[in-house]
């Protein structure tokens, strides 16, 4: 099979929250830092979802 969007919009968003998280702790802006940080768990979890969603996919393909 292949990726799906909640793959790929999961893994965009863990890296966006990544460079929010790092560039908040180098401007000592910690409201920023957060944010990221929290961007970045829920992007995670949300690409954790896609690889489920993905492996449940070629298991059911599978005889």
């Amino acid at each position: 099979m292949g990726i799906n969007k909640d793959q790929i919009k999961g893994r965009a968003e863990e890296a966006k929250g990544k460079v929010k998280e790092v560039i908040g702790k180098a401007v000592g802006n910690k409201d920023l830092e957060a944010k990221g940080s929290i961007q970045k768990n829920l992007g995670a979890v949300q690409a954790s979802v896609g690889d489920m969603k993905e492996d449940l996919a070629k298991k059911l393909k599978t005889p």
